[in-house]
């Protein structure tokens, strides 16, 4: 039982997670196929790689990006208190990174590094087909020390948000371990991203151990994540055996919905039906912002999950990671 002589959380969610500019872009098949892409793929670059593709990409919007700080944009235009911790380089798309996501409505005090690396950026090129082929040049993201996180923001907010992508790199990793140990202290609840089955395949016994440890309340994965997780073919094998381990596992199913289990309950939302599937692009990220959410404002899990389907069907609809309609009205709409 958290300490009742603890300080009440002022934040909702503070998220840490990779700072990256997302520069997004129409493309047809010629294109990829020219650039010699598979498509559909992610892939990582390097700083020559990623300056002279965007130089050959057609017109795009440049946003703040990054998985963790999708989710909490999301969340922020649903009315939650919200912050993120991730590093930026002093340079121009720092900038960018920086004034987009304080204008989202985040609370981002992160100091930017030096010039080198550079900001990290993903160069998404999205074909009629709604596919996105990802390029990442992950930067001055992958140096965020634990000298760059304030521990009183983290210990001030109700839930940490973890995303599993930062954890390949060893310096962020350690920052975010220290961020745990300090969200435990404070009482509140760790929730934590599996991000990628590639990033599994790297961390597993890492994820096991915190998992095993009781260090996570709230465990978001895929299907293939959390199959790759626990090594299992079956999916129905595969969340039996995690979510004996954590006491809230949400998983997504892309069109066929999602579940959840708490304590050997089981809850579980079809995807909310929309008219055309533009850009799956934050699809998952902005799940966990409507769930979150829900968790934040105390409704129950079933009432969680659809407000994760209603924001991952609203971002999926157009180009982008970010909502363009009125996430709160959605949710309204369809809670009541």
């Amino acid at each position: 039982m958290p300490d009742p002589t603890l300080a009440s959380p002022t934040l909702d969610v503070v998220a840490i997670g990779n700072a990256i500019v997302d520069v997004i872009a129409a493309a047809d098949d010629a294109f990829i196929a020219a650039e010699d892409l598979p498509k559909g793929s992610m892939r990582l670059i390097d700083e020559d790689a990623a300056t002279g593709l965007y130089g050959r990409m057609g017109p795009g919007r440049e946003v703040s990006g990054g998985s963790a700080a999708n989710t909490v944009a999301g969340m922020a235009t649903l009315g939650l208190a919200v912050g993120f911790i991730g590093q930026v380089a002093d340079d121009a798309l720092g900038q960018v990174f920086a004034h987009d996501i304080r204008a989202a409505g985040v609370r981002f005090d992160t100091t930017p590094r030096g010039e080198h690396p550079a900001t990290a950026r993903c160069l998404i090129l999205v074909t009629p087909d709604a596919q996105r082929t990802m390029n990442t040049f992950l930067g001055a993201s992958q140096y965020l020390p634990e000298t760059a996180l304030d521990r009183a923001t983290i210990e001030a907010a109700a839930i940490l948000y973890l995303e599993g992508y930062l954890w390949d790199p060893a310096e962020p990793r350690a920052a975010m371990r220290a961020a745990i140990g300090w969200a435990r202290d404070a009482g509140r609840r760790v929730a934590f991203s599996l991000s990628d089955a590639f990033v599994i395949g790297r961390h597993r016994a890492d994820f096991l151990s915190l998992i095993g440890d009781g260090l996570v309340d709230i465990l978001f994965a895929n299907e293939a994540e959390i199959t790759s997780l626990v090594e299992l073919e079956n999916f129905e094998a595969a969340v039996a055996e995690v979510s004996r381990q954590v006491p809230l596992l949400v998983v997504t199913r892309g069109p066929a919905g999602a579940i959840a289990m708490r304590a050997g309950e089981r809850f579980e939302v079809a995807a909310e039906p929309i008219d055309r599937v533009v850009d799956t692009t934050g699809a998952g990220d902005l799940f966990a912002a409507g769930f979150l959410a829900g968790q934040a404002q105390g409704r129950t899990v079933e009432a969680s999950l659809h407000m994760g389907a209603v924001a991952a069907a609203e971002v999926i609809s157009h180009y982008g990671a970010r909502p363009e309609a009125d996430l709160k009205a959605l949710v309204a709409a369809r809670l009541g």
